[in-house]
């Protein structure tokens, strides 16, 4: 199998463990919008982010320093030392963890013993499934990895639910995500059985590993902080409604995250595979051309169907978030295609300008939100992640040159079709017309998105339809014979 078909199954499968659950937990937008105040979904999406920020810390990501070494292993011997040392550090970090956090939060904050319980155990938690999720995938267990994240989704959404209907605050949610965590997290392990692959300290591997993962902490931390800083910020400068509506706004452009999370997973994977190869930098233009056509049309089509999506699932008081979508969509197609290039990084072990790049986007990030939150509030927030994006994608595209030349196909169809989306998604905000009217330019902007997003990605579809028949044709033969 070539390492493009190879790319597409992987990324197939991963696709169908997580596409449902993800399907089914935005249809639960409206039960979060209805029952679930602006003050408490904005604590929660709070600890979700400096969650994110601390994990890398805790663990200097050794696990993703583990998946790209387990990579190039060769032997059952080597795969034990290798998930050993990722094993050991991470116990360790997460030990002492536990007691700093634990003394912080009752000295810096005013949560109740409780939600500090909750915090503590969500970060955990999250620090054990990363783990499981890159031992399945370093171990080449992509099925496990896919069914795995399926479970997952499916028991975040039931536990989620339960809480809502019961207890709809910060602590009861994240009650919800951290017993679905640890429950997937022992699933893995027990399957995989981990214990068989617990060894040794090895000191030679253990600092090739951290060589590695270090720099990949500040580039970790630094998209964190890009996060993270619009959130505290708004919470203390402006208040946590604020923060709520932001991160309601966030909902929708994450779902070109999920979209894009299916492909880099298997991407990071393949990316390695290929380095050793003489044809690697035509394979990159290949997969970066369609991946970006892909990703773009997503965007627009995203962005022109807001004006119908949005009533049908935010309800409340979360309306005001429908006006900042665009911006934060947009933001997140740089965010995505930036990834990409670290694929390639991590492909070449060139961790150190990820962390550059982002740690860079990260301070202006911070620095446009101080500036400007207090006079444009959420749209600070907003414009200051759209301007960090930016800056990492062109100064990785940059950067990447050092390895291989990335061809872009100039055209200027895209900005034509972007802007007039954005400029009719914003028309009832400068011309007063009845709702009527604005859904139907809306509808005929959407029309065009959808048109010309199957225009430029035709000769992909139809390459994936030919395949498709021929499979189907095989197997209508071999029933025959």
């Amino acid at each position: 199998m070539s390492h493009q078909s190879q790319l597409v199954k992987n990324t197939i499968i991963i696709a169908i463990g997580k596409l449902s659950t993800q399907i089914l937990s935005y249809l639960m937008l409206p039960f979060y919008t209805k029952h679930v105040s602006t003050s408490e979904f904005g604590t929660f999406d709070f600890i979700c982010t400096v969650s994110l920020f601390l994990c890398p810390i805790i663990t200097l990501l050794m696990e993703e320093s583990m998946f790209r070494f387990l990579i190039d292993a060769e032997t059952k011997a080597q795969k034990k030392k290798i998930i050993s040392q990722t094993i050991i550090y991470t116990i360790i970090g997460t030990l002492v963890f536990i007691p700093i956090a634990a003394i912080v939060l009752n000295i810096c904050t005013e949560y109740s013993p409780l939600l500090i319980f909750a915090f503590i155990a969500f970060v955990v938690s999250n620090i054990a499934i990363a783990l499981s999720n890159s031992l399945a995938r370093g171990l080449s267990q992509i099925k496990m990895y896919s069914v795995s994240n399926f479970i997952l989704g499916a028991l975040t959404i039931v536990f989620t639910l339960i809480v809502i209907f019961t207890k709809p605050d910060a602590v009861g949610l994240l009650f919800a995500n951290l017993i679905a965590n640890f429950v997937v997290a022992f699933y893995i392990f027990k399957k995989l059985k981990l214990t068989r692959y617990i060894g040794k300290y090895n000191n030679s591997l253990m600092k090739k590993m951290v060589k590695y993962s270090i720099p990949l902490v500040p580039n970790s931390i630094s998209w964190s902080i890009i996060n993270m800083s619009d959130r505290i910020i708004l919470t203390n400068l402006v208040n946590p409604e604020a923060n709520g509506i932001y991160a309601m706004a966030n909902r929708f452009p994450n779902i070109i995250n999920v979209l894009y999370g299916y492909f880099y997973t298997a991407w990071k994977e393949t990316a390695s595979k290929i380095i050793k190869e003489k044809n690697k930098e035509k394979f990159y233009n290949s997969i970066y051309h369609d991946m970006k056509r892909i990703l773009y049309s997503i965007t627009i089509c995203l962005i022109s169907a807001m004006p119908f999506a949005f009533p049908l699932f935010i309800k409340g008081d979360y309306g005001d978030a429908y006006v900042y979508i665009p911006i934060i969509i947009i933001a997140t197609y740089y965010s995505n295609l930036s990834s990409f290039y670290g694929g390639i990084f991590s492909a070449y072990k060139d961790t150190k300008i990820m962390g550059t790049t982002t740690f860079v986007a990260a301070a202006i990030n911070l620095i446009v939100d101080i500036m400007l939150v207090e006079k444009y509030g959420i749209y600070a927030a907003c414009f200051s992640t759209l301007i960090a994006d930016l800056i990492v994608y062109f100064y990785r595209k940059i950067k990447l040159k050092k390895y291989m030349k990335i061809k872009e196909v100039k055209f200027l169809g895209p900005i034509l079709i972007l802007t007039l989306v954005c400029i009719v998604y914003y028309t009832k905000y400068f011309i007063e017309m009845q709702d009527i009217v604005y859904l139907l330019i809306n509808a005929v902007a959407l029309l065009i998105s959808i048109a010309y997003s199957i225009a430029i990605n035709y000769k992909y579809l139809q390459s994936i339809i030919i395949k498709i028949r021929e499979k189907v044709n095989t197997r209508k033969t071999t029933d025959s014979n």
